[in-house]
């Protein structure tokens, strides 16, 4: 931990998290990359550093995923999913990593290269396949061949973007490429293959001679130069990865330009506040209050022409006097207007003659007012920004008699059927149903992001205790009796349960969040994600939304 960050919970886990990351990021170890090299091949993450523009900031999307299953010998589920700027236009990249079980294909894979192409339909950017994979992983096949959401679906989605949305699809074979894997660069714009490493076929050497009696080597069979001078497969041949490489990011190049966005972007201004304040702002107890708009100002553009006294210096801020356990209000990130929407974790007075209200409580008028500007920012195409730190609605005679069901069905419906870009960043909490009201993912957000500290589940353990417990509890305690020794151990239980399923790496495993971002890269994260998702002017609902067929 660096010297000069208090050791807070925020940084204990950011620490937790970038030392997970690293690890990750070694794929199959030493061994097997040293195994490539001597192949005269690259990594998928050596080959994806050669394709970004350098010095650039990117994303990658799902690197927990699955990392906690298969006894720790799937990291990142052996596919490398990326968004980043190649020759300045944002891209999404899917390289297979060869250095796990030979980039074959686990359930949890189809689940990522599904995810990278719904943000590449979504936005209608380009998307690279780095295509180096056995196949299936046939002891999963189960979870990858059939099904909804298996296989067939990445190649479904790949007619949708050739067919009807027009996405540009670039497909690099740079290893093997066998079995229904073929069509991903089949269904694709633009083949390219690599001499002497490559293989594309229906089946390999060894399975045409089992099945037909042919002998045959792979080269012959389905290398570069034959698919580019015999079947007429393939579109180019390159000497090797660097080549192929550059190849692509010269075809990215060419590619028409991207739609002119209708949101206001002005030039990037300074943070408010720098990225160190977070991990001073948000408390060691996750349920203890703490200002929202100083997170705020640690991800925000400082306006500078703000200077009315009182006046905000990010914000723009919406009803400012009102439901004030909501903040609603536009700003800029990077230059790009955003509305933002955020969880008040402080207490606020409530109406003349009501109780205080509760941060992070979404109550009937806070439902009400976000709703409306939810619309707002819809009517004006203004992208939204969901700051997530939500326990739910209120619950209680009171609410239920204003009408909280039918407020936060309108909140729900406002922001499910906006048009706009909209990206989830939680802080802390991500519970109950203001989880779904504050964009979770069931509503297909653009991106989904976390700090290392963000929680997301129905409810925390010792609320999960109570509702299970209760009753019984209640019981005890009117017959003057204390819970025995099991019933204390299966109350430990369930807290410890919620513990380790409320903890943001357990989501990030299970897709559940695009990517855990630390102070240091959130507003980075932010700005790549906003300029991603202005690359079209098409409404950003569901996977994709099909033109006029």
């Amino acid at each position: 931990m660096n010297d000069d960050r208090k050791a807070s919970r925020l940084a204990v886990l950011s620490d937790d998290f970038r030392a997970l990351e690293e690890k990750l990021k070694r794929g199959g170890g030493p061994e097997k990359i040293e195994k490539l090299h001597k192949q005269g091949k690259l990594t998928a993450r050596e080959r994806i550093g050669l394709l970004l523009d350098p010095g650039s900031f990117s994303q990658e999307i799902g690197l927990l995923v699955a990392y906690d299953e298969y006894g720790g010998t799937a990291p990142a589920a052996g596919v490398v999913t990326v968004v980043g700027c190649i020759n300045g236009r944002e891209c999404v990249v899917v390289a297979n990593d060869a250095t796990i079980k030979a980039g074959a294909w686990y359930p949890e894979t189809i689940k990522k290269i599904l995810r990278a192409q719904e943000i590449a339909m979504r936005n209608r950017v380009p998307i690279i396949y780095l295509v180096d994979s056995a196949g299936v992983n046939l002891p999963y096949q189960g979870g990858v061949f059939p099904g909804q959401y298996g296989a067939a679906r990445i190649f479904y989605y790949n007619s949708i973007m050739r067919r009807y949305l027009k996405v540009p699809q670039i497909a690099a074979v740079m290893g093997m490429c066998v079995a229904g894997g073929a069509y991903l660069p089949a269904l694709s714009d633009v083949i390219l293959m690599v001499e002497g490493t490559s293989f594309m076929g229906l089946g390999g050497a060894n399975l045409v001679k089992g099945a037909t009696g042919q002998t045959i080597d792979n080269e012959t069979l389905g290398g570069a130069m034959t698919h580019n001078a015999i079947s007429g497969v393939a579109h180019y041949r390159t000497k090797d990865d660097a080549e192929c490489i550059e190849k692509i990011r010269g075809i990215v190049a060419d590619l028409p330009e991207k739609e002119r966005t209708r949101v206001s972007v002005s030039e990037p201004g300074a943070v408010a506040t720098g990225f160190q304040e977070l991990y001073t702002v948000l408390p060691d107890d996750h349920r203890a209050p703490y200002d929202m708009r100083a997170v705020l100002s640690c991800i925000l553009d400082k306006n500078p022409v703000a200077t009315a006294p009182g006046s905000d210096s990010m914000l723009d801020e919406f009803q400012a006097d009102f439901a004030k356990e909501m903040i609603c209000g536009t700003a800029r990130i990077g230059g790009i207007l955003v509305g933002v929407i955020a969880n008040s974790r402080g207490m606020s007075k409530g109406k003349p003659g009501q109780p205080p209200r509760f941060g992070g409580i979404v109550y009937t008028e806070s439902a009400e007012k976000t709703a409306y500007f939810i619309e707002n920012c819809d009517r004006h195409g203004t992208p939204l920004l969901f700051v997530q730190d939500v326990s739910g609605f209120m619950v209680g005679a009171d609410a239920e008699h204003s009408g909280i069901i039918r407020a936060g069905a309108r909140f729900v419906e406002a922001m499910a059927t906006a048009k706009v870009p909209k990206i989830v960043l939680t802080i802390n909490h991500a519970s109950g149903a203001g989880y779904y009201a504050m964009a979770g993912q069931g509503f297909d957000p653009d991106f989904i992001f976390t700090l290392p500290t963000g929680r997301m589940g129905v409810m925390e353990g010792d609320s999960a205790v109570q509702a299970m417990f209760g009753t019984q509890l209640d019981k005890l305690k009117a017959a003057g009796q204390e819970p025995d020794e099991a019933l204390l151990a299966e109350m430990e239980k369930v807290r410890e349960t919620y513990d380790t399923e409320l903890d943001a790496k357990h989501a990030a495993a299970r897709g559940l969040v695009d990517a855990i971002v630390t102070p240091e890269d959130t507003r980075d994260a932010l700005v790549l994600a906003l300029r991603t998702c202005l690359n079209t002017s098409t409404p950003h609902i569901g996977a994709f939304v099909l033109p006029q067929v």
